[in-house]
């Protein structure tokens, strides 16, 4: 496994925990953006690997852009062509990752770091965990895709919102809007991050990967072209191992044990 300056990254029984690691607040320079992209790729290209779980060292997931490195590139950088090396490939490459993305919000989250973690599959958050848009105080529009996500998970209405007010949205408000898929109190939380991990990494992987696939599909397509995207979906699906070991499990009334194969 590469060595990492900004990351603490781990693997066991299927699964790869990529953990931000830049005190005091997890903000991303471009060198930890080029490293996630980096381990994200890794996890890609290893079939071993079923289930990927991103989160962050110390009290923060990721508190956005490192501002003092724009500072200091001021006049010097173009920020498109600064999202075109960091964080587009970085969303990317989690949307079409062939496994599940899961982000462990264990604190604060803003900004860039709040599209990375929108960008994820599921998203488990500690009972103190405060997110918030953050770009408007920097006076700049969002990235990362938060202006993808925002209004296909909580509506326009509720998004312009958020974006235009900029106020810190508590754990508990997240759940509520849609935004985190479920909370933890604080002490139960590396432990129910570790156990939701393991449950997808115990499921069926190409199944999984198909369902991301298809319910991307549907979001920009009409009925008839879904459908046929299904149909399609299927076809692949009902060629797995997976696939036969959830009849032969329905059938015989017990649990399946799934390969990801």
């Amino acid at each position: 496994m590469p060595e990492y300056l900004t990351l603490l990254v781990t693997r066991s029984a299927g699964i790869l925990t990529i953990t931000f690691n830049r005190p005091k607040v997890n903000a991303m320079n471009e060198a930890m953006a080029r490293e996630t992209i980096s381990a994200l790729e890794e996890a890609s290209r290893d079939e071993e690997l079923r289930v990927v779980v991103l989160t962050g060292s110390g009290r923060a997931f990721c508190a956005g852009q490192e501002m003092s490195e724009m500072q200091e590139a001021a006049g010097k950088i173009s920020y498109r062509e600064h999202m075109e090396r960091t964080y587009n490939p970085l969303v990317l490459r989690l949307q079409s990752l062939p496994k599940p993305v899961l982000a462990g919000i264990n604190g604060p989250v803003a900004g860039a770091g709040l599209g990375i973690a929108l960008s994820c599959d599921l998203r488990l958050a500690s009972e103190s965990a405060v997110l918030r848009y953050g770009f408007s105080r920097l006076g700049l529009g969002p990235d990362s895709g938060v202006s993808y996500w925002l209004p296909r998970l909580v509506g326009y209405g509720q998004a312009l919102d958020l974006v235009l007010m900029d106020e810190p949205i508590s754990a508990q408000r997240a759940l509520q809007m849609g935004l985190v898929s479920r909370i933890v109190p604080d002490r139960d939380f590396a432990s129910e991050l570790a156990s939701l991990a393991q449950k997808l990494a115990s499921g069926p992987t190409q199944a999984f990967a198909l369902a991301k696939h298809a319910l991307q599909f549907a979001q920009s397509a009409p009925l008839s072209e879904t459908l046929g995207n299904e149909s399609q979906v299927q076809e692949v699906a009902s060629r797995t191992q997976d696939h036969l070991e959830g009849v032969r499990a329905f059938v015989q009334k017990r649990q399946p044990v799934f390969r990801g194969n």
